[in-house]
C-alpha cells in the first residue's frame, strides 16, 4: 500500500493566517489487479420478514445467488435468514458447491416481523468461529424494516457493532426500500468500520452486492489507523471525513478502516496556519499503521509522512495555482457534512434553516472553479432540489434517506457509482407538453442508471454517451423531453440545457399528476366493499404487494391470530380480520389497515388477496 499527499495550494503567504486543505490518499502500490486476493469469510444475513415479500425478496435472492457465483472455492460462506425467528440456512462452509447454495437461497420465502439483532448476531457468530487475520471477515446484513423483535435499541446495536469489530468481525449494512432505520444502519457500519448502502429499488441490489464484493476481494490494507500531529504554527485543524477520531493530547488518532485496490481511501483536513518566515515549513507530522499480506504472512506495517508547504511573499502566494483535485475532495466532504446538518435541522422541524444551509453550499460550489465539472454541477442541482423539497415541506422518509446516504458515501467513499444516488421527487407533470418535434429543438431521455436518474441526448449530431445537466425536479424515469438547445460544458465533458424544457409526449402517453408530499397524488379513496369467501382458497391471488399492507396468520396457543407485518405497524396489536380465511403461515395483502377508534388494534379494509411467492 502507498500513501501520498497533496495541498489545495502549493504556496501560502508569510505573516498571514491562511486556511488550506491537505488530502492524504491511501491506495494500492501498483495496478489494482496485482494485489494478492485474500480469502473471504462471509456471512450473508437476509431479512425475510413479510415486508420483503414480492419483488424485494426476489431481487435480493437473485443478487445473493450472483454473489455466490462470484466467490472463490476457498472462500467461506454462511447464510442466515430471519423474520421473527432466526435460521441458519447454510452453516459456514467453503463455496465449492455453488449450485447447491444457490438452490437453497432460491427456496427462501417471506413472512413475519424483523428480528434484526437475532439474525445479525447469528451471522457474527458464524464469522467469528472461523475468523483469522489472513482472511477478510465480514457480515453482510440486509434489511428493509425496523428492528421490532429481539433487541431493538439503536444505541445497543451500534455499541455491539463496535465490540464485534474489536473482535475482528466487521459489518456491512444494506438498507432496502423506504422502511429501514438509516441512522441505525449507518451507525452500525461506522462503528464496525464496514460499509453502508441504500438500495432504493429492487433493481439496485445486484449492483450494490457487486460493489461490496469488488472491495472485499481487493483488500490491500486492513485496520488503517492514522495519527496526526499538527505543527506549532497551526492555529486550528479540522478533519473533514466522518471517521472515528480520538484526541490524544495534541495528536489525533483517526480510524480509517480497510483500503481496497479498486478504491483509494482519503483523509482530508483543513488547517488554519500563520507562518512567520519564508521557506518550507511542516504543517503536520503523519504516522500510520495497517496490516497487509507480505510473502504470504500478515504483518503490521507502519509509515510516516511530513506534510509540508512553501511560504513566500503575498504576491507569489497569490499567483499560486490551486490543486482542483484537492479542492474538489475538500468540497465533496464539506457538502457531505452540510447534508447531515440539514437532516439534523429538519428532524427538529427547522426546515427553513436546513434549506438555507443547502442553498448556501450550492452557491459556494456554483462560484468555485469546480462548477464546470459534471460532478459538482450535478451537486449544485442536488442541493437546490433538496432545499426546494424542504421549503415545500416535502421532507419524507425517502428524502431523508437520500440525504443521509449521499452524506455517508461522500464522506467516506471515493466511488462515482455510489455518489449522489437517489431517484425520489422528480416529476414532469408541471412542464408544458408537445406531441411533435416540429419547430426544432433537442430531444432528451431520462433513464435510471445505477440508482440515479440520468438524462442523455436522443437527437442526432450529439454524443449520446455524455450526461446532460438537467433539473432534478423535472427528471422522471422513462420520460422524453424537448429542449430549445444544449451546449457543451467548458471542459466538454457534459451538456447543459438552455431555454424552455417541454415534455415530448409519444403516441398513447399521458401525463401522470404530480405526487403530493407524502407520496400520493390525492387523498386515498375509501376501499370498495369486499365479499369474503368461505375459505382462503377462494381469495384472489397476487404476486405483487404494490401499495397494499401485508397480514400474516400465526399460531397463538390453539388460535390463529392475524397480525400486520408491513413496516410502520405494531405487530403486537390485534387486527380485525375475517376468521373464515385465516390459515397458518399464509400471507395476505389488503388495501388498507386502519386504527380502530380508541387505539390498540387495527381493522383490515378493502379487498383481500392471497400473496403468492
Amino acid at each position: 500500500m502507498k500513501a501520498t499527499y497533496a495541498l489545495s495550494t502549493p504556496v501560502i503567504p508569510v505573516g498571514e493566517s491562511t486556511r488550506l486543505s491537505f488530502v492524504i490518499r491511501f491506495g494500492a502500490d501498483g495496478e489494482p489487479g496485482t494485489a494478492a486476493r485474500r480469502r473471504l469469510n462471509l456471512s450473508l444475513v437476509l431479512d425475510r420478514s413479510g415486508s420483503m415479500a414480492g419483488a424485494p425478496l426476489k431481487q435480493a435472492i437473485l443478487a445473493a445467488q450472483a454473489l455466490v457465483g462470484q466467490l472463490a472455492d476457498e472462500d467461506r460462506l454462511s447464510v442466515v435468514i430471519y423474520d421473527d425467528n432466526v435460521e441458519t440456512l447454510l452453516a459456514p462452509d467453503f463455496t465449492k458447491e455453488k449450485a447447491t447454495i444457490q438452490a437453497l437461497l432460491g427456496r427462501v420465502g417471506a413472512g413475519g416481523c424483523t428480528n434484526l439483532s437475532g439474525g445479525w448476531l447469528e451471522g457474527c457468530k458464524h464469522v467469528k468461529k472461523h475468523a483469522s487475520s489472513e482472511q477478510v471477515n465480514r457480515v453482510l446484513l440486509l434489511t428493509d424494516g425496523q428492528a421490532n423483535v429481539g433487541t431493538t435499541s439503536a444505541d445497543v446495536l451500534i455499541k455491539t457493532a463496535r465490540q464485534k469489530a474489536d473482535e475482528g468481525v466487521i459489518t456491512t449494512t444494506l438498507g432496502f426500500g423506504s422502511g429501514f432505520n438509516e441512522d441505525l444502519l449507518i451507525g452500525m457500519a461506522r462503528a464496525s468500520e464496514g460499509n453502508f448502502y441504500f438500495i432504493e429499488s429492487p433493481q439496485d441490489v445486484a449492483q450494490v452486492f457487486k460493489i461490496e464484493l469488488e472491495g472485499l476481494s481487493s483488500v490491500v490494507g486492513q485496520n488503517l489507523v492514522v495519527n496526526v500531529r499538527p505543527s506549532e504554527l497551526t492555529e486550528h485543524g479540522w478533519v473533514l471525513n466522518k471517521y472515528r477520531i480520538e484526541e490524544r493530547e495534541k495528536d489525533l488518532e483517526i480510524t480509517v478502516g480497510d483500503v481496497y485496490a479498486v478504491e483509494d481511501r482519503v483523509l482530508a483536513m483543513d488547517l488554519q496556519v500563520k507562518p512567520t518566515a519564508e521557506g518550507t515549513i511542516s504543517l503536520a507530522a503523519i504516522s500510520y499503521t495497517y496490516q497487509a499480506v507480505v510473502d504470504g504472512v500478515i504483518k503490521d506495517i507502519t509509515g510516516v509522512l511530513d506534510i509540508q508547504v512553501e511560504v513566500a511573499g503575498a504576491e507569489r502566494a497569490g499567483a499560486a495555482i490551486p490543486d482542483l483535485v484537492v479542492v474538489g475532495d475538500a468540497s465533496r466532504l464539506q457538502t457531505a457534512r452540510t447534508k447531515d446538518e440539514a437532516v439534523d435541522l429538519a428532524d427538529k422541524g427547522d426546515l427553513k434553516t436546513a434549506a438555507t444551509r443547502l442553498r448556501a453550499m450550492a452557491d459556494e460550489l456554483r462560484k468555485s472553479p469546480l462548477a464546470n465539472q459534471f460532478e459538482f454541477a450535478e451537486e449544485v442541482d442536488q442541493l437546490e432540489h433538496f432545499a426546494a423539497r424542504l421549503e415545500q415541506r416535502s421532507y419524507d422518509g425517502n428524502v431523508r434517506k437520500e440525504l443521509r446516504d449521499q452524506s455517508y458515501q461522500g464522506g467516506t467513499r471515493l466511488r462515482g457509482d455510489l455518489a449522489q444516488r437517489g431517484t425520489t421527487g422528480g416529476s414532469s407533470a408541471d412542464l408544458p407538453t408537445v406531441t411533435s418535434e416540429e419547430g426544432g429543438g433537442v430531444v432528451l431521455r431520462c433513464e435510471r442508471h445505477g440508482g440515479k436518474l440520468r438524462v442523455h441526448v436522443v437527437s442526432d449530431g450529439y454524443d449520446a454517451t455524455k450526461n446532460v445537466q438537467f433539473p432534478r425536479a423535472s427528471r422522471e424515469e422513462g420520460v422524453t423531453y424537448l429542449v430549445d438547445r444544449i451546449t457543451p460544458s467548458a471542459d466538454g465533458g457534459f451538456y447543459r440545457v438552455e431555454g424552455t424544457i417541454r415534455r415530448l409526449l409519444r403516441p398513447g402517453e399521458t401525463v401522470t399528476p404530480r405526487r403530493a408530499p407524502g407520496g400520493s397524488s390525492s387523498s386515498p379513496a375509501a376501499p370498495k366493499p369486499f365479499k369474503v369467501p368461505a375459505t382462503a382458497a377462494g381469495l384472489p391471488t397476487t404476486a405483487d404487494v404494490g401499495t397494499g399492507v401485508i397480514i400474516q396468520c400465526v399460531a397463538e396457543g390453539s388460535k390463529l391470530r392475524a397480525r400486520v407485518v408491513s413496516d410502520g405497524y405494531d405487530p403486537s396489536w390485534n387486527i380485525r380480520f375475517p376468521r373464515s380465511i385465516r390459515e397458518l403461515g399464509v400471507l395476505y395483502v389488503v388495501d388498507q389497515v386502519n386504527v380502530v377508534s380508541g387505539g390498540g388494534q387495527y381493522a383490515a379494509a378493502g379487498e383481500i388477496k392471497r400473496l403468492i411467492q
